[in-house]
């Protein structure tokens, strides 16, 4: 993933999250908002809530892969971040992929 496709910075991060809006679906929940830009930044976290360390990487790994394999979005300009629940432990890639097309398709966001 390019450098510039990496939503990164506590103050891009609260703008997502004080200003965007959120979609939940069983295995992650999506906060998305427009970012005026020509490409999506996109973030993938993992609370502690997931489990432990090792948990919350598999769990991260699994959302990446999920959106790297799917179609490329279409709807360009959105910062999104991806946030594992703990139902997402001991799940298969398959899932989590069908999880996030849900998510994306409640945000209106082409895949």
């Amino acid at each position: 993933m390019p450098k510039n496709e990496v939503l990164s910075g506590s103050r891009n991060f609260s703008k997502v999250y004080n200003k965007g809006k959120s979609v939940g679906d069983r295995f992650v929940v999506v906060f998305y908002k427009k970012n005026g830009l020509d490409h999506n930044r996109v973030a993938y976290l993992a609370s502690k809530k997931v489990g432990n360390a090792v948990t919350r990487n598999r769990a991260r790994r699994l959302m990446k892969e999920s959106v790297r394999t799917m179609k490329p979005i279409k709807s360009q300009g959105y910062d999104i971040i991806f946030i594992a629940r703990n139902t997402i432990k001991g799940r298969k890639c398959k899932e989590v992929q069908n999880s996030i097309k849900r998510a994306l398709k409640k945000c209106g966001i082409k895949y």
